[in-house]
């Protein structure tokens, strides 16, 4: 299926579980249209037609008409603005406010029912899910975050295991082995990390991990190794990279290491052009059967 059609059919999904084609909204004889303009009485306050409009993204005859059955049925009331006479504010009735408080109540029992199967972690995840499609898709209203760095926690070096090995796959066509190498390269990362000798960093977004590098020792004391630049493609042309890779050799030099050293394939070509813009060199290249894949592995250094 194309991206439109998944978009399509989790529209579909999504109205269908939360009734919102039904005639009527659920528990309640407001259509979506009708309880959509409540909700916003209700919730922002006294405001003009013109105001909700904007809010709701309405036609503005089809908002009149909403707003004219409203106060046929005595649940929206209007007064003249004291500041422009020509513009009328309307807010709730007192039996608006009764009216909504009821649809409130509906919605929330509709929710809770469809929510009773999830347990809390389901529930986290959910939320955190509709969090990150707003974040994507409200690209007009979000302004331009920073990225952090910071230092891994519970559950980042799992993400990273999962999304090297799932980005890997989609651009070049990497078996589930590289998975391995990349969870047992971390396992003993963790099993025998060294604070004097060894660091990490996870680059974060607006609360989404963008991208990840690690410092690791090295058999030779003077030789410290970068591993598993990683850099999503949500966070691609600003920079990251070069970020991540300056921040480890920063570190290696403080930790007095003499020199830096990784490995990589050279189809990996965006992470070598950042590597050379560095100062590594090319050390040694070996053709190797790795992943599924015939390539050519590359080792380069940097002295510090």
């Amino acid at each position: 299926m194309s991206v439109i059609d998944d978009i399509r059919d989790f529209n579909r999904f999504y109205t269908r579980k939360l009734r919102l084609l039904d005639r009527h909204m659920p528990a309640s004889s407001f259509p979506l249209p009708e309880a959509r303009v409540l909700y916003e009485l209700a919730t922002a306050g006294e405001q003009t037609a013109a105001d909700i409009g904007r809010r709701l993204d309405m036609d503005k005859a089809h908002l009149s008409r909403i707003v004219a059955r409203l106060k046929a049925g005595r649940l929206v009331e209007s007064r003249t603005d004291p500041a422009h006479a020509r513009r009328d504010l309307l807010s709730l009735s007192a039996a608006g406010r009764h009216a909504f408080a009821e649809l409130e109540a509906g919605t929330n029992a509709q929710l809770d029912i469809l929510l009773s199967p999830l347990g809390e972690g389901d529930r986290s995840q959910l939320v955190g899910a509709m969090q990150e499609i707003k974040k994507l898709l409200d690209v007009t209203e979000r302004a331009p975050q920073p990225v952090v760095l910071r230092k891994p926690r519970p559950g980042d070096l799992g993400w990273v295991i999962h999304r090297q090995a799932e980005l890997y796959h989609q651009e070049y066509d990497w078996d589930w082995t590289y998975e391995g190498l990349v969870a047992t390269i971390l396992g003993d990362f963790v099993a025998n990390f060294d604070p004097v000798r060894e660091d990490a960093w996870i680059a974060e977004l607006d609360g989404r991990i963008v991208g990840s590098i690690f410092l690791m020792k090295s058999d030779d004391a003077s030789v410290g190794k970068l591993r598993l630049l990683y850099v999503d493609p949500s966070a691609r042309g600003h920079g990251l990279g070069k970020r991540l890779v300056r921040t480890c050799i920063e570190r290696a030099r403080d930790l007095g290491y003499a020199s830096l050293t990784l490995w990589t394939n050279d189809i990996l070509t965006a992470a070598r052009k950042i590597y050379q813009a560095e100062g590594f060199e090319l050390a040694a290249e070996n053709r190797h059967r790795s992943f599924g894949k015939d390539l050519v592995g590359q080792t380069w250094t940097l002295d510090l």
